[in-house]
């Protein structure tokens, strides 16, 4: 563990790279459980030290404002102080205000659910960071009772009814199981909704539901600086989760792309985004009478959130347009391609470079619209 990195929860993944599909005969989805891949960088401080917003758009190329629609943010347990928190992130970034009063946060609990720190703080991140990149958007937050697998399952089923919600958030994962292809119907949706899901924090290995083809991947890089607070490079994050799945055909748009040594597996992640704690994000999350309320956060659940919030900025972010326009000669004005870096030591499949890899997949963000 490096020093300085409290670790919280994260993903218990099965390690599943070329050619070798076994799994845990025993495993099935009554005994998944969610778990949110985030980890929290220093101690708890009284002024934010991690990422603003204005400087991860920056890297990014993203825009001050914008966003339509509702992101849906799939979680679990009944953070009662959120929409608090979200109003003082607001204030100190100078966003625009996002209460229940004026219709932009709505908190919808799945049943009586408990509280849960580990659970608080990433319904934080993902609060707090899908209004900072699209804060003309509306956002819903779906706490699922318990993380247990059919209880995520209604959480969705209920955010992907609701009428304007055009992306949905899953900040959480956990190993494959042989019942995942049944469940693929579970990520579709009206109003031409994408879903986005963290990848994982164990390196090498694939998750569900970041495994399921209808879902958006989202892998973890690190943003490296310069002294004067401009970015020197952007590589693979050691943590992101990243393979090919146990049960999961090749979807059309990666058989498309032609995805070396996948082996007609559904191959993970799609995308990339920040998630190493070193380069983290700040968020506010209260903690009774302490003053000390901002963290510095990172994890592949901080990209799901965001990448949801860019799909509310353009409206057009999916699968097949990533894999589309990173397949086209003007692929450097969609994402920065990740060329170096590692999660693993499974040699081709650990490995970051050009195109696509296993560690990152397309690459980061540099546009809304695909």
């Amino acid at each position: 563990m490096k020093k300085g990195i409290l670790l919280l929860p994260i993903f218990m993944l099965a390690f599943l790279l070329a050619g070798n599909y076994s799994a845990q005969a025993a495993y099935h989805f009554s005994n998944y459980k969610g778990r949110p891949p985030i980890h929290q960088f220093g101690q708890a401080a009284i002024s934010p030290q991690g990422l603003a917003p204005e400087a991860v758009k920056r890297v990014y190329k993203l825009p001050d404002s914008g966003g339509q629609g509702i992101i849906a943010i799939i979680g679990a347990y009944d953070d009662k102080s959120i929409e608090a928190d979200l109003n003082a992130f607001s204030q100190q970034f100078n966003l625009p205000a996002c209460t229940a009063a004026n219709s932009c946060f709505i908190k919808h609990v799945m049943g009586a659910a408990k509280y849960n720190s580990g659970w608080a703080l990433e319904t934080s991140l993902d609060v707090e960071w899908a209004h900072a990149i699209a804060p003309n958007a509306r956002i819903l937050l779906v706490e699922a009772k318990a993380p247990g697998g059919q209880n995520l399952l209604n959480a969705i089923d209920y955010a992907r009814q609701q009428p304007e919600v055009v992306a949905v958030s899953m900040s959480w994962g956990g190993a494959e199981f042989p019942e995942e292809k049944s469940l693929d119907s579970h990520f579709q949706g009206g109003n031409k909704i994408t879903f986005f899901a963290s990848s994982g924090d164990n390196g090498a290995g694939a998750s569900w539901p970041a495994a399921s083809p209808k879902v958006v991947a989202v892998g973890g890089s690190t943003l490296n600086f310069k002294a004067d607070g401009s970015l020197k490079s952007e590589t693979a994050w050691a943590g992101s989760g990243g393979g090919v799945s146990a049960y999961e055909s090749e979807p059309d748009f990666q058989k498309n792309y032609s995805i070396t040594k996948a082996q007609g597996r559904r191959a993970i992640p799609d995308v990339s985004y920040n998630a190493d704690p070193r380069s983290g994000f700040s968020i506010y999350k209260s903690s009774g009478k302490s003053k000390k309320n901002w963290y510095t956060v990172g994890g592949t659940s901080a990209g799901a959130p965001q990448w949801a919030a860019i799909k509310a900025l353009g409206l057009s972010a999916d699968n097949d347009k990533f894999y589309a326009d990173k397949s086209s000669s003007a692929n450097g004005s969609f994402f920065r391609d990740i060329k170096s870096g590692f999660n693993g030591d499974c040699g081709f499949y650990c490995q970051a470079r050009s195109h696509y890899d296993y560690v990152t997949g397309l690459g980061s963000p540099l546009a809304v619209k695909f």
